[in-house]
C-alpha cells in the first residue's frame, strides 16, 4: 500500500459519512490518504504525535474536519509547516456556522485554508488537496484538468437537455429522479 500524501483528521467518528468524500476524491485521483481519528480537545498529546508521525512519512496536506469549537484544523496548523485544509461540520444547532467561524477565524501566522459546511467542504477538500500536490506532480495537474473538463461537460449536457426539452418538461423530470 502506498504511503499517504494526505492526512484526513477527524474529530469524531460521527464525522466519517461527510469525510468520506474526500476520500473519493482523492482516490479518483490516485491521491494515498489515510484517516485519523483525533480531538484536539479530548486528545491534544495524540494530536500533535500523529503529525509530526505523518510528516515524517511523507504526508503533504493535512486536512482537518470539525463541528462546534472547531479546534482540530488550527492545532494541526499550528504543529505543522505543511498546508491544512479546515471542513467546517454541522454539529450543533447553530449547523455549522459556529465551526466555519472558528476554522475562518485563525489568528494570524496559523493558516488554516477553510472550506464550506458539510459534505461540498469535503469534497472541496478533496480537490484543492490535489491542486495542492499538482503544484509538484504533472499527474495530479493532468487529473486536474481532466476533472474540470468533465465538469463543464456535465453542465453543458444539461444546458443542452434544457434546450431540448423546455423547462417545464426538464423540471417535471428533475422531481423524479
Amino acid at each position: 500500500m502506498a504511503k499517504p500524501l494526505v492526512a484526513i483528521f477527524l474529530g469524531s467518528d460521527s464525522d466519517l459519512p461527510v469525510m468520506a468524500e474526500t476520500a473519493v476524491i482523492l482516490e479518483k485521483a490516485g491521491v494515498p490518504c489515510e484517516f485519523v481519528i483525533a480531538s484536539a480537545h479530548r486528545s491534544i498529546s495524540f494530536v500533535q504525535q500523529r503529525v509530526k508521525e505523518l510528516e515524517a512519512e511523507g504526508v503533504k496536506v493535512f486536512i482537518a474536519a470539525a463541528g462546534m469549537a472547531a479546534a482540530l484544523p488550527g492545532v494541526i496548523s499550528a504543529e505543522t509547516t505543511l498546508p491544512v485544509i479546515g471542513v467546517p461540520l454541522d454539529g450543533s444547532s447553530l449547523k455549522g456556522i459556529d465551526a466555519l467561524y472558528a476554522i475562518v477565524q485563525m489568528p494570524g501566522g496559523i493558516p488554516v485554508a477553510t472550506m464550506a459546511i458539510g459534505k461540498a467542504g469535503a469534497v472541496n477538500a478533496g480537490v484543492f488537496a490535489v491542486q495542492i500536490l499538482a503544484l509538484s506532480e504533472e499527474k495530479y495537474r493532468n487529473w486536474m484538468t481532466h476533472h474540470k473538463k468533465k465538469l463543464a461537460e456535465v453542465i453543458m449536457a444539461k444546458s443542452q437537455s434544457l434546450k431540448a426539452k423546455g423547462y417545464r418538461k426538464y423540471i417535471e423530470e428533475m422531481g423524479k429522479k
